[in-house]
């Protein structure tokens, strides 16, 4: 009975405390709004937050290095900002290789910099290592860590170049040396698994006068297409859309697309959960109660089945479901591909069909049962007043999804998230 009270407990708080959204774009403009305060210099070996570098509160686990061979180096992008002075002792551009999140971060820590010390630019003395000189494990091997001092070399400076490094939105800071300070961020995999599973903005529902519409132009209080059942199985109703846990429109992400022997092809990140067979499945099939398990988007494998949403036409407008449940349709091809626009609408069901094939509206841990009882004060929220504690148009992971994650992470064994949302802090 604690994570019920707990959870009651913290939400009463985030409803009075919480923003109404915190943006998740990267840059300038990241998150909430800072107050003009006074910033403390960090202390020397000091490193904020205070855990760990590769820990669930910091940068999280290595996951492995990334050579210009391997098919992880696409992850890279140089950066050629202006405002960036490079060491590249190496002559081969390796510091300006890096993900795109350690990018943004360091774009942004440059502008810092230039407002603080007019004439003073920021220099990265180290960046991607693809040489093998730093430690094992090092997250410089994946492009996600920079060691940076200021280009007037002025080591006063520095403790406060690592306060500006913090408030840029590095995930992890550390005032390591008096020759430079170093920072870090998460991999752009947890990224897309803390941020919520989404689909891309051309995805598709349909609306309860049976008409498609993209995923990125559906409103809150429209009804779409979706699942009774907490396992997907249920007769298929129309729910209502009450917010968005996680929405932006500019954000470039990796998406699995599920294609089905039916033809019907769902993409969807990683961590987001998909309702699979139990068994054995035949395709065209209806699905018994009890016969659908979920699994994340990542572990589909050819030979399963899911739910595909045929025979949709001739249903009423305002009809509350539609005959019979979706049908068993086999996955015949699994791929990855890069999609603009992260989505991820919250039914009042907790499913909804996309592209056609029946999904959960949830991401990160690994039961939708869990992830729709962990979600129901937000819904009896919207039950009261009509409002589920962001506005449309807010962009960035909703302050819910985000209060849940934390105490995901305070109460529940990281084998219970998926690998790329979490990692185990006693590693």
């Amino acid at each position: 009975m604690l994570l019920p009270w707990l959870v009651t407990c913290l939400v009463g708080c985030a409803v009075i405390l919480s923003p109404v959204s915190e943006g998740c774009g990267p840059g300038r403009g990241y998150g909430k709004r800072r107050s003009s305060r006074k910033l403390a210099p960090l202390a020397y070996k000091q490193f904020s937050p205070n855990v760990a570098e590769k820990t669930l509160g910091a940068s999280g686990r290595y996951e492995g290095k990334i050579t210009r061979n391997s098919e992880r180096f696409k992850e890279l992008t140089p950066n050629y900002n202006p405002d960036i002075i490079f060491k590249d002792e190496e002559n081969t551009g390796a510091d300006r290789m890096m993900t795109q999140r350690c990018k943004d971060k360091l774009n942004s820590l440059a502008i810092s910099v230039m407002n603080l010390w007019p004439g003073v630019r920021l220099r990265v003395t180290e960046g991607w290592d693809e040489d093998g000189h730093h430690s094992e494990e090092s997250l410089h091997y994946e492009g996600r860590a920079v060691d940076i001092t200021t280009s007037d070399r002025d080591r006063n400076k520095y403790a406060m170049l690592a306060r500006l490094a913090v408030e840029a939105g590095f995930d992890w800071v550390y005032y390591e040396s008096k020759a430079h300070v170093h920072c870090s961020v998460k991999s752009e995999h947890s990224v897309a698994a803390k941020s919520g599973g989404c689909f891309p903005g051309g995805a598709w529902v349909t609306l309860e006068d049976g008409s498609k519409r993209l995923i990125r132009d559906v409103r809150p209080g429209e009804r779409v297409l979706a699942s009774s059942a907490s396992d997907g199985s249920g007769a298929l109703v129309y729910s209502e859309v009450l917010t968005f846990l996680d929405r932006d429109p500019a954000t470039r992400k990796q998406f699995y697309s599920i294609r089905t022997e039916s033809g019907a092809t769902l993409p969807l990140t990683a961590a987001h959960l998909l309702f699979v067979s139990e068994g054995n499945c035949s395709e065209g099939a209806e699905p018994t109660p009890g016969s659908m398990r979920t699994i994340y988007a990542s572990d589909a494998r050819l030979g399963q089945c899911v739910l595909t949403t045929v025979a949709s036409e001739g249903v009423r407008q305002g009809e509350e479901s539609m005959k019979g449940a979706g049908r068993f349709s086999r996955i015949s091809r699994v791929s990855v591909h890069e999609d603009v626009g992260v989505y991820a609408p919250l039914t009042r069901h907790g499913t909804l069909a996309v592209n056609g094939v029946v999904a959960s509206c949830y991401a990160v841990v690994d039961g939708h049962g869990l992830a729709h009882w962990a979600f129901a004060p937000l819904r009896l929220l919207y039950h009261w007043t009509g409002f589920a504690g962001s506005h449309f148009g807010d962009t960035g992971v909703h302050w819910y999804s985000q209060l849940l994650y934390w105490i995901g992470s305070l109460l529940l064994d990281s084998e219970h998230f998926h690998p790329w949302g979490l990692t185990d802090p006693g590693r």
